[in-house]
């Protein structure tokens, strides 16, 4: 196996990826090959966290505009987001590979409170860290999480794991002459609107010279070969 380029990251992944093609909820033979995957990557060696979106239960902007106030919304999918890393963190602990989830708000009995320095103790003794509950704040999205706990653990690179394989110049969903970027500023990002992750999380990437790559989840194998150099997706940078 070959040595990897990154000594410590954080894979953000999204919460709608967990569902597959059910939508909501979770696909737990996809979850299982994504948590086998991400196992791999901790025996490689690599210092290894995860931020998972809330989208296959509540996306608070989405879900309760006009419905739920915007606050409210938000604490929704941090539990959302809490959940989520539950459910991963028993697969894990299943397949034999030790999770840690610590929390941005107290919520006692689900896991322990967020801390910069046992997060990093955890990773460093080949435990795998869920970082629940986005930045503890609303007004935040879990990009930005995934991106301000990067920071706080001086990790390598964000793997932005998505339902997508890369950037585009366009929704290639909608526009079948979209083009996929194999490297692009986070400059261009902001000043062409891309949608790679909201401007908040693009900026505070930027502002601490993180690279993030951006790939399709489809491929959960994608995460390893990622860590190991190959050129897929995109790198913002």
């Amino acid at each position: 196996m070959e040595k990897p380029v990154y000594k410590r990251v954080v894979i953000k992944i999204s919460g709608e990826a967990l569902a597959g093609e059910k939508k909501t909820g979770f696909d737990f033979d996809f979850v299982t090959k994504v948590c086998q995957t991400v196992k791999r990557c901790a025996e490689m060696g690599v210092e290894t966290s995860i931020v998972i979106g809330a989208g296959n239960f509540w996306r608070g902007v989405k879900d309760g505009t006009g419905k739920v106030e915007r606050v409210s919304a938000d604490r929704m999918g941090m539990l959302g987001t809490a959940m989520n890393c539950l459910a991963v963190a028993d697969v894990f602990k299943q397949i034999g590979a030790d999770a840690r989830v610590q929390t941005a708000v107290d919520i006692q009995g689900v896991g322990e409170r967020y801390s910069t320095q046992k997060s990093i103790e955890y990773m460093e003794k080949g435990s795998i860290v869920l970082f629940a509950c986005g930045t503890g704040q609303p007004f935040f999205s879990t990009d930005t999480a995934a991106v301000l706990r990067a920071a706080e653990i001086h990790a390598d690179a964000i793997l932005l794991a998505k339902n997508i394989d890369g950037v585009y110049s366009d929704d290639p969903r909608k526009n079948p002459d979209a083009v996929k970027f194999d490297e692009i500023s986070y400059d261009e990002v902001l000043a062409r609107h891309l949608a790679v992750m909201d401007t908040t999380a693009t900026s505070l990437a930027m502002d601490n010279s993180i690279p993030v790559i951006v790939f399709g989840l489809a491929e959960p194998e994608n995460i390893v070969r990622v860590l190991q150099g190959e050129k897929i997706g995109t790198t913002v940078r």
